[in-house]
């Protein structure tokens, strides 16, 4: 139990040092939408604020409602009642190769 804790927060640590908060963001989207699913093309996440989120990511509420939108507009989520992720778009941005690691549109 210690050891996997211990490695949750090393790699937590790591992410936040070297990875951009609109790159977080969508890995935690990616990794709430396939919790507990198995194989399907696009997942519900359960019902998530946006300040949750942001504390889960180590950013502003209204850093994360900018890359929301974003994500909306782009096609790698949609969300009303339910926030539907589409984890094969959303990979796009985790493997973006870019100067500044930021999708360029």
């Amino acid at each position: 139990y210690l050891l996997r804790r211990t490695i949750r927060v090393e790699e937590s640590l790591i992410d936040q040092m070297f990875n951009s908060s609109e790159k977080r963001l969508a890995r935690t989207l990616m990794l709430l939408s396939n919790f507990g699913m198995d194989g399907q093309s696009s997942a519900v996440v359960a019902k998530v604020s946006q300040e949750t989120l942001a504390e889960m990511i180590g950013t502003t509420r209204s850093r994360v409602s900018f890359f929301m939108n974003k994500f909306r507009r782009l096609g790698f989520i949609s969300y009303g009642e339910t926030l539907e992720v589409h984890p094969s778009l959303l990979t796009v941005i985790l493997y973006d190769r870019s100067s500044e690691g930021r999708l360029e549109i």
